[in-house]
């Protein structure tokens, strides 16, 4: 059975959502980040059972924005500290801790794109593939439509090694990723294309997407006034 794996940071004002806070306001940044947090956490849960949900944290949740809603939500979930000097390592030490936790594909997902579904998160795993069948797949990487990613699937977490030596958060982080992963020998393929929310435009095209998320609501009240 697969895992799910969440990347994210605690969303403490000034610490999250720097690009967009530059529009709205780090306070107001530190707010929908946290509501996208919590519309991640929950498309999760709906996705996996307890026992398989994992979150890899940087920062500390005590104060941050909608901290106990935040903790309600991670009731039954494996939380741990991101380790490592840049992202690029963070991702790396997050996908071996859970893949020595127990056995399944990891799904790995960050906490910028709120409208993702179970059913997005399921469709990465089922295509993988069965590992016995000729088009079978080692990885699946979802592409961001800014050159990201939204998500990687690997059937192995400690596959995820070669991201040591990517570029995060560049136009062709989605590009240099699939090269550094199929240089190590795994067998590829793609699925949905996602947003990420890093300015006011694509937050306005994500609540959109998604007008009955916490999202969307907190976007909502930020908008109104």
């Amino acid at each position: 059975m697969s895992r799910v794996l969440v990347v994210a940071k605690a969303p403490v004002a000034g610490r999250v959502k720097t690009r967009l806070g530059a529009d709205i306001g780090l306070d107001a940044a530190a707010e929908v980040a946290a509501a996208a947090l919590l519309d991640t956490l929950h498309a999760c849960a709906e996705a996996f059972p307890e026992g398989r949900r994992h979150l890899a944290l940087a920062g500390d949740l005590a104060p941050a924005v909608r901290s106990a809603e935040l903790r309600e939500a991670l009731a039954g979930w494996d939380v741990f500290a991101q380790e490592g000097d840049g992202f690029a390592e963070r991702l790396v030490h997050a996908h071996t801790v859970v893949a020595g936790r127990g056995d399944g594909a990891v799904v790995q997902i960050g906490m910028d794109t709120p409208q993702v579904t179970p059913t997005l998160l399921l469709d990465a795993v089922e295509a993988l593939g069965e590992p016995s069948a000729p088009d079978a797949h080692d990885g699946v990487l979802g592409p961001a439509d800014d050159g990201g990613w939204w998500v990687l699937c690997l059937r192995d977490g400690r596959a995820a090694a070669p991201l040591a030596t990517v570029p995060m958060s560049t136009p062709t982080t989605y590009d240099d990723t699939w090269r550094a992963l199929e240089a190590a020998g795994l067998r590829l393929t793609t699925t949905a294309v996602l947003t990420d929310v890093d300015t006011v435009t694509e937050a306005e095209d994500v609540a959109a997407l998604a007008p009955h998320g916490r999202f969307a609501e907190a976007w909502g009240r930020l908008r109104a006034t």
